[in-house]
C-alpha cells in the first residue's frame, strides 16, 4: 500500500469533494462520481466505524474511572464486613480467595540480625 490509512482517507476525501464540486458529470477511470463513491465506500464505512469505536472507547473509560471510585468504596466495606464478621474474618478461605493473605499465613515481619565473625577491624 503505498499511502497510510490517514493519507489514504484523506486522498479519499479530497477526491471526492473536487470531483463533486468541478466536475460531477465527468467519467475519470471509467468512472462515474456516482461509481467512484461506491466503490471507495467500503473504506470511508470503515473509517467511520473505526471512529466511532474510538469514541465508544473513550467515553467507556470515562465511565468506568468515574464507577471504579464507588467500587473501591464498596470493595473496601466488603472486606472490612468479611473481616468483621464472626463466621468468616481475616483468616478465612473467603478472605484468601479474595486476593488477601490469611492472618495465619503472613510473615511476622520479625528478622534477628546475623551475627558476623569477623570482617571488622582487629583491636590491638
Amino acid at each position: 500500500m503505498a499511502n497510510s490509512p490517514k493519507e489514504l482517507g484523506d486522498q479519499i476525501k479530497r477526491i471526492t469533494d473536487a470531483w463533486t464540486e468541478l466536475a460531477p458529470n465527468a467519467i475519470f477511470g471509467s468512472m462515474t462520481l456516482a461509481q467512484y463513491i461506491a466503490a471507495v465506500k467500503p473504506s470511508v464505512d470503515a473509517r467511520l466505524l473505526i471512529d466511532k469505536l474510538g469514541e465508544d472507547k473513550t467515553q467507556g473509560i470515562v465511565v468506568r474511572d468515574k464507577s471504579d471510585v464507588l467500587s473501591e468504596v464498596k470493595n473496601a466495606a466488603a472486606i472490612k464486613g468479611m473481616v468483621g464478621d464472626i463466621n468468616y474474618g481475616d483468616d478465612s478461605a473467603l478472605y484468601e480467595k479474595c486476593g488477601y493473605i490469611r492472618k495465619s499465613q503472613r510473615k511476622t515481619g520479625l528478622t534477628r540480625k546475623k551475627k558476623s565473625g569477623g570482617g571488622g577491624p582487629v583491636p590491638k
